[in-house]
């Protein structure tokens, strides 16, 4: 067994099969490329991993492959149960690899060794909630008709299905997709994020395991080039991918010119609104936690908090308090509170909209890189004040610890800029009404919304309005997604049914 480099030697290296290798068909085989992915450390700038890159031609044996699978082979054919006993012992293996899991997460893009373990088993918690409701799931199922003696709706798999996760929560959301296109019957290409690959490779190894029939799951791993080689692969049914809007646009146009299925779960820049009646001391210390968690790289992330005037300058204050309270360093170290961004790019791309803030906005706190880390991707949590909605850091997704305080008059103008946005995936307000809470929530126009918090629960479905995506995944709508509903009018009625 392969092991790829631990970031600290106090904790073991993670151990993959194949790194060199391609899993296609059931099988690991070599890349036609014979180039090689590096995956960099974000604590210290060195490379931890490498794995083989697919190219185009990878990516055209990985869909024929899985287009075997799908038409010729058992998978689709299966009674839900035997796929569900087979999902059951692939959720057993990854539940297994937990370990492994939250250490790639930690290695890879810098999330806190603290929390990694309990990010993982939110993802296999999702895994193995949907193996579980498969059971009860109505894919075929007699319904009431007007013209037929008999109506029947079919829940038919969607075919073969291009899985592309971001490189922010890699495990938690690849497995998402994976789990949902299996218990469905369809066939998977799983294409990681070229900086975040690991997690995909210990899927791979789950189903191999598992005794998944050969080219149900498959792997490669490519840049941006094989990417679009393969969803515009006419094999490829539908594509689920989670990451950029502009990403998403140029896949919903590739996957519009030849009408093929696609999900779509893409940025936000999600408004928090601030209620009089919720202590302004609590709110700070939740905002000022939140914009650090993942070091801010969530797409739905309470970037914006929206406050009533009269109370916006002693928030403002509040909050740098609490932001400079905020321990920044490596990962690994359990007093750490803010790791570092994922990558270089990531980092500068976050500074240049920092400089645009320092323009039309008060920079009340942060803004720099630590003077205590000069090596790895840091950047200190930063909060900006009177900031204009109308303005590029209140609009555009930084994707890092940066917060803009966004001042209104009254409730109706809070709502009022939460939706003057391009975006619609999440929200949050802090109110201890309850009725009020429920008030706001149908106001603003998002596809997730909590109160008092950034809230998450991955057995529910999660997505966008707006620019924020298409579809939603989690839960049973998550499932109906990789399904196409067939109609059938009968004359009688099949013994199945009798």
């Amino acid at each position: 067994m392969s092991q790829v480099d631990s970031l600290s030697p106090a904790r073991p290296p993670i151990g993959i099969t194949h790194p060199d290798k391609l899993f296609i068909g059931g099988a690991w085989v070599a890349g036609k490329s014979g180039r090689t992915i590096e995956v960099i450390s974000p604590d210290t700038e060195t490379v931890v991993a490498r794995v083989v890159e697919a190219d185009e031609h990878d990516m055209d044996r990985a869909v024929a492959a899985a287009r075997r699978a799908f038409d010729e082979g058992p998978w689709p054919r299966m009674a839900p149960a035997a796929r569900q006993a087979i999902l059951r012992r692939m959720g057993e293996e990854i539940a297994s690899r937990e370990p492994e899991l939250a250490r790639a997460w930690t290695m890879q893009i810098g999330g806190l060794a603290s929390v990694a373990p309990m990010l993982t088993a939110v993802g296999t918690k999702g895994f193995t909630h949907l193996v579980e409701i498969m059971g009860e799931f109505p894919f075929v199922e007699r319904v009431p008709g007007t013209t037929a003696h008999t109506a029947i709706i079919a829940r038919e798999p969607v075919g073969v299905v291009a899985a592309i996760a971001p490189w922010n929560g890699p495990f938690a959301i690849m497995a998402s997709k994976l789990v949902n296109a299996l218990v469905a019957g369809c066939t998977v290409i799983m294409k990681p994020a070229p900086e975040t690959p690991i997690e995909a490779y210990i899927l791979a190894e789950a189903a191999e395991a598992a005794g998944l029939p050969p080219g149900v799951v498959n792997l490669a791993c490519g840049h941006r080039e094989a990417s679009h080689h393969l969803i515009s692969n006419p094999g490829v049914d539908k594509v689920s991918f989670t990451g950029s809007t502009a990403a998403g646009k140029k896949i919903a146009s590739t996957c519009g010119e030849r009408i093929a299925r696609v999900t779509l779960e893409l940025g936000g820049k999600s408004a928090a609104i601030l209620c009089d009646d919720f202590p302004l001391e609590e709110a700070a210390a939740t905002l000022a936690r939140t914009i650090t968690v993942m070091s801010g790289q969530v797409c739905a992330m309470l970037s914006r908090a929206i406050v009533p005037r009269r109370s916006h300058d002693r928030l403002a204050q509040l909050i740098k308090a609490e932001m400079e309270k905020i321990v920044i360093g490596h990962s690994d170290d359990p007093t750490t509170q803010l790791g570092p961004l994922a990558m270089k790019r990531q980092l500068e791309r976050v500074e240049t909209y920092v400089e645009e803030g320092r323009r039309t906005a008060d920079l009340v706190t942060g803004g720099n890189r630590p003077s205590h880390l000069n090596r790895g991707y840091f950047l200190e949590p930063t909060l900006f004040a009177n900031v204009d909605n109308r303005s590029r850091i209140a609009q555009e997704e930084i994707f890092g610890p940066v917060l803009s305080l966004i001042p209104c008059e009254d409730e109706a103008e809070a709502i009022r800029i939460a939706n003057e946005s391009d975006y619609g995936l999440n929200g949050a307000v802090f109110t201890r009404n309850g009725d009020k809470a429920y008030e706001v929530a149908r106001a603003v126009r998002t596809g997730f919304f909590g109160q008092n918090g950034m809230r998450m629960d991955p057995t529910l479905p999660f997505g966008g309005f707006k620019q924020s995506g298409i579809g939603r995944e989690g839960g049973t709508e998550g499932l109906m997604a990789f399904l196409e509903s067939k109609t059938i009018l009968l004359d009688s009625t099949p013994s199945a049914f009798a």
